[in-house]
């Protein structure tokens, strides 16, 4: 399936059928009266999110979506049925935006979350709706009232727990591969992942979501490269698992520029929890792995963060790095769980008063 994260698409809501002008005229009935009925409801355009999808790629191809509009009202007090609805579906973590990319209308974040975007016009009332003493054959009625018509920006940002980052070629893909069931594309040349690939990973009986991201290089957070457009799903996981090759000359410059591209593209990606991971240590000497170690270490001294040295390839020290991962996020479910029990408690009954 490809994966698609951006997408514009123009939404109309359905008009409201007019309303009828029409007398009832039957043979042996003296006083017939007005007898028009009103004209239905437009339909309205629906977004909901939905457990089973990853992509927007179901908007590359249909940018424009129409609600059905309300049936005219007819005589015999027969009122016009309402438009039919229209229901767009979108995956878990999908940003509703204006136009111009400058107010979000919302933000789906759990499966089942519906919003009507596009209200449909009301219909019209028929000449019966005017009837009274003052009136009593109005010749007039109401058309239905348009639909709302507007230009939104789908935007995807996956919900992962942790996140890979790391230069191209550092090992991300041959990780994920390690410790899930994901089968990424891996080679030995940089920007094989062309797009986020997610993956289950399970340890000491837990799971949580891995995403592993396209290699970050310099100016990525100015758009360059492929990960500058991938780095808006980072944003939401809880924790970063930072892989740097070892087998480079200065991986020290390397996780330097990586934690530059973070706090230039802002987000509070910076402030998020780290792990680091010195990779590929089957394809060192031992000094070579002490003197790279504490190069890096030397750059995240401030936050005192330990430098874990693991191989993808043989999976030395993945599962001691993992556990590590796993801290954040169980942290992070501990505190959703307590805001939902505190949003369902019941409220204290009032005491009783004479």
């Amino acid at each position: 399936m490809k994966f698609l994260d951006y997408a514009k698409i123009y939404v109309k809501s359905g008009n409201g059928g007019a309303g009828c002008v029409s007398f009832r005229r039957e043979k042996f009935i003296e006083f017939g009266g007005p007898d028009g009925g009103d004209g239905g409801r437009g339909g309205d355009v629906v977004i909901e999110c939905v457990q089973n999808l990853n992509t927007l790629l179901d908007y590359r191809y249909q940018q424009h979506f129409k609600a059905g509009t309300g049936v005219h009202g007819m005589g015999k007090n027969r009122h016009g049925a309402n438009g039919k609805d229209i229901v767009l579906k979108v995956p878990m973590g999908t940003q509703i935006m204006d136009e111009d990319e400058q107010e979000i209308l919302f933000d789906f974040t759990k499966a089942g979350e519906r919003i009507v975007l596009a209200k449909g016009g009301n219909g019209g009332f028929g000449n019966a709706y005017f009837k009274g003493p003052a009136n009593q054959a109005p010749r007039h009625a109401n058309p239905g009232q348009p639909g709302i018509e507007m230009t939104v920006i789908l935007r995807l940002k996956l919900i992962a727990d942790a996140g890979l980052v790391g230069l191209p070629n550092a090992g991300k893909s041959t990780f994920l591969a390690a410790t899930s069931r994901a089968k990424p594309k891996i080679a030995d040349y940089p920007f094989t992942t062309l797009k986020p690939q997610l993956g289950v990973v399970a340890v000491d009986g837990e799971e949580f979501v891995l995403a592993d991201l396209p290699g970050l290089i310099e100016g990525a957070a100015d758009g360059i490269g492929l990960g500058s457009q991938f780095l808006a799903h980072v944003e939401r996981c809880n924790v970063l698992i930072h892989l740097v090759d070892g087998t480079q000359e200065d991986p020290q410059a390397a996780y330097r520029m990586i934690r530059r591209e973070l706090r230039h593209y802002g987000e509070g990606l910076i402030d998020k929890p780290e792990v680091i991971a010195l990779n590929k240590c089957d394809a060192m000497s031992a000094e070579e792995i002490e003197e790279k170690a504490k190069a890096i270490a030397r750059s995240a001294r401030k936050s005192r963060k330990a430098i874990h040295v693991i191989s993808g390839q043989t999976g030395q020290g993945i599962t001691e790095m993992l556990r590590d991962a796993i801290g954040p996020i169980r942290a992070r479910r501990a505190e959703e769980a307590f805001e939902n029990r505190e949003s369902h408690a019941p409220t204290p009954a009032e005491g009783w008063r004479p």
